[in-house]
């Protein structure tokens, strides 16, 4: 019984060696390097649709309609530098839909339906991000 014992205890030590820590490289799932820029670029696609957001929100017409509905722009502003995630993206798509409609050289603006709900939709999601 004592020899069946040593038997399975040396290889079952070398095992437990062979797997430690001290002999595994320093093995990373996904690299430092690769981390740093996914990181970097996330920040810059919330700073990029941070910016959208505030663009939109400087156009007069955007002012004009946000004034009719008595609604506070300012406040909304100062909302966009708290959104994160969906509602940044929501808010930013909905922003670039605003200026793609609205900015572009024309010489006479119609507002459409469809870019007053855009606005509503824009306002009220900033609105929501301040409560």
């Amino acid at each position: 019984m004592q020899s069946v014992r040593k038997l399975l205890v040396f290889p079952l030590a070398m095992l437990m060696m062979a797997s430690s820590s001290a002999f595994a490289g320093q093995q990373h799932v996904v690299s430092p390097t690769q981390l740093a820029t996914t990181v970097a670029g996330a920040a810059a696609k919330q700073d990029t649709d941070r910016a959208t957001v505030r663009k939109a929100l400087e156009l007069s017409e955007v002012q004009a309609v946000a004034a009719k509905l008595g609604l506070d722009l300012s406040r909304a502003a100062a909302a966009v530098d708290t959104l994160n995630g969906t509602q940044l993206a929501q808010a930013a798509n909905a922003a670039q839909q605003v200026n793609d409609q609205l900015v572009g050289g024309a010489s006479t603006v119609v507002i459409s339906t469809t870019t007053i709900l855009i606005i509503l939709l824009l306002v009220i999601i900033l609105i929501i991000a301040v409560k």
